[in-house]
């Protein structure tokens, strides 16, 4: 390699770029549903998906949230231990994951010793550092139970909005965090008993210290955030605004995180603080996996990586001020961490018009859907209907709609149409083409066109243009075909017809890169039917040619039409089945 060549490699190396993706933990409680899918984990896939196509070092994880009371609640119910609950539906999310196509390098559990250990490390450098205090508090006791209860376990009228069926920690309609002893007419959720009043106890617990820490998140926050959504920065400086206020980061159970110090046998840190730490600790886990015990360095410490990292934090809007002011204050006070670059969240996707809820029975299972229809239909349409500036209900008459009139008739229409032509009239080998034409010409400069405008989407967050962008290359492409009708002109000019289906094939060889981000199982099988070898993920985002004389396997139509389920599956919460 001459010294030019090899500071060429040097620049690209240099120019690629560090993108941490860290994703939601869900609960090990239920299985998934399709508004978690669209809300963080399918935007997270998607835009892992294109950045390592793009060339860019990407660490996308996340893992399974075991911890808190309701937890243990629902195992005391099942008459099993909670470690048997929360595994089943660990392998039952992953195998979720297996089937969607989301590609993490690392999918892990908080119910880890890595995991237990780094969450202990964190407090107590935050309680050495004076950023974790401890204090009495009031919490709700259930007479009836004869049990403090959990945040989520407690439901009353939200004192800000009046909404009814408001949480003990937040309340979904106004989306303000709360404690329990701010909401109107509380009661138990677990017994549902509301003539038998909640009782307020004193109890002694550790407070993470966020008034100490308001000055440098406000000062954070108000530099470099042109990125950030408009809604998530709105929605963060209200809350600023308000004031901070310690927060409890303890609690009286024993399922858990134990608190690292004496005297707290029957104690445990608070689920929602030991879960953001899981990013952390899954980056770590992962490093000890790959046998490179220091790689998660590069990562979470500042100047460790050129150019810098930019850790961006896929959610849904009711996790944003743990994300955007209490995991961050965390970071500034444990010290010498990467802080979050971006927190595109979500809105939410609905189910018949309501806030999807597995406990409340208003939910589409994931599994359903998959079992039904497959992937790539599931993640198309979750894609093309994302709530990304605003609420989308889900409807299984929407995602046929789109399955039939977008993927089948326009994408795979275009692959089917092609390729079918190869075989048929060229005995399915690439033709040799002739000199291109203006319009030839023109259709490549599309292609190309969209690798540009694609990846400036995605890299942007703006997944619902990207797709839109995506399938207009297809759009044009259909047009193209139509137009030169090369059915017709092979009668009388067999290389121009020729010419013809070689751009068509190049311009297949890009969608099958350009939308590889979103609809990854057709993408592969488009990769084998132009006659790539391996995987579609080993490309590059860029037109790869696909060189006359090649031979091509006989195709298979790329979608399938689909229909409305005759009857559609429950919405019932999913019992833990032995």
């Amino acid at each position: 390699m001459t010294d030019d060549l090899h500071q060429q490699a040097r620049e690209s190396c240099s120019m690629a770029e560090h993108i941490l993706v860290c994703v939601a933990w869900p609960y090990a409680k239920t299985s998934t549903h399709v508004g978690q899918i669209a809300g963080a984990y399918l935007p997270a896939d998607t835009f892992a998906r294109y950045h390592r196509l793009a060339g860019n070092h990407v660490l996308m994880i996340s893992g399974s949230d075991e911890h808190g009371t309701p937890i243990l609640v629902d195992a005391e119910r099942q008459g099993i231990s909670p470690r048997e609950f929360v595994s089943y539906y660990h392998r039952q999310i992953c195998e979720i994951w297996e089937r969607l196509g989301i590609s993490w390098d690392l999918y892990t559990e908080t119910g880890t010793d890595n995991h237990y250990r780094i969450t202990q490390d964190f407090f107590l450098t935050l309680y050495q550092k004076g950023y974790v205090y401890k204090d009495t508090m009031q919490s709700p006791y259930c007479p009836t139970d004869r049990r403090f209860l959990p945040d989520r376990y407690v439901e009353g009228t939200c004192p800000h909005c009046g909404y009814a069926q408001a949480r003990g920690d937040q309340c979904d309609n106004c989306g303000r965090v709360l404690d329990p002893v701010d909401l109107l007419q509380p009661h138990c959720r677990l017994c549902g008993s509301k003539e038998q009043p909640l009782q307020i106890r004193d109890t002694e617990h550790f407070f993470l210290d966020l008034p100490k820490l308001q000055e440098p998140i406000l000062q954070w926050l108000s530099q470099g955030k042109e990125h950030w959504r408009p809604n998530v920065y709105t929605f963060t400086m209200n809350w600023l605004k308000e004031g901070l206020r310690p927060r409890a980061i303890t609690r009286d159970l024993d399922w858990g995180v134990p608190i690292p110090l004496e005297g707290y046998d029957e104690k445990r840190i608070y689920v929602w603080f030991d879960a953001v730490i899981g990013y952390f600790s899954a980056t770590v886990e992962w490093a000890q996996r790959k046998g490179d015990p220091d790689a998660w360095k590069q990562w979470w410490i500042p100047g460790m990586a050129d150019p810098p990292v930019k850790a961006y934090y896929f959610i849904g809007k009711d996790n944003i001020p743990f994300h955007t002011i209490i995991w961050p204050a965390m970071l500034m006070g444990y010290g010498n961490r990467n802080l979050p670059y971006d927190v595109p969240a979500n809105e939410f996707m609905t189910m018949r018009g309501s806030k999807a809820s597995s406990s409340r029975g208003n939910v589409v299972w994931t599994k359903d859907v998959l079992d039904l229809y497959g992937a790539d239909p599931l993640r198309y349409y979750l894609s093309a209907s994302a709530p990304e500036g605003r609420d989308t209900d889900f409807t299984f008459e929407e995602l046929v709609r789109r399955n039939n009139d977008e993927l089948v008739a326009t994408y795979g229409n275009a692959v089917h149409r092609t390729l079918t032509f190869v075989q048929s009239r060229f005995g399915g080998t690439v033709p040799e083409p002739g000199p291109l034409s203006a319009a030839d010409e023109a259709m490549l400069a599309e292609v190309e066109k969209g690798f540009h405008t694609v990846g400036e989407l995605i890299s942007r967050c703006r997944f619902k243009d990207g797709l839109q962008a995506a399938m207009a290359v297809a759009h044009v492409a259909n047009r193209y075909l139509d137009e030169q009708a090369p059915w017709k002109r092979i009668k009388e000019d067999r290389q121009a017809a020729g010419t013809t289906i070689y751009v068509m094939l190049q311009v297949l060889s890009g969608l099958r890169v350009l939308l590889y981000p979103y609809v990854p199982f057709s993408s592969q099988r488009l990769h084998s039917y132009l006659g790539f070898e391996g995987e579609v993920s080993s490309s590059r985002w860029q037109l790869e040619t696909v060189p006359a004389g090649r031979q091509l396997p006989p195709p298979r139509p790329l979608f399938a039409k689909l229909e409305e389920p005759a009857d559609l599956p429950s919405a019932d919460s999913q019992p833990l089945r032995q």
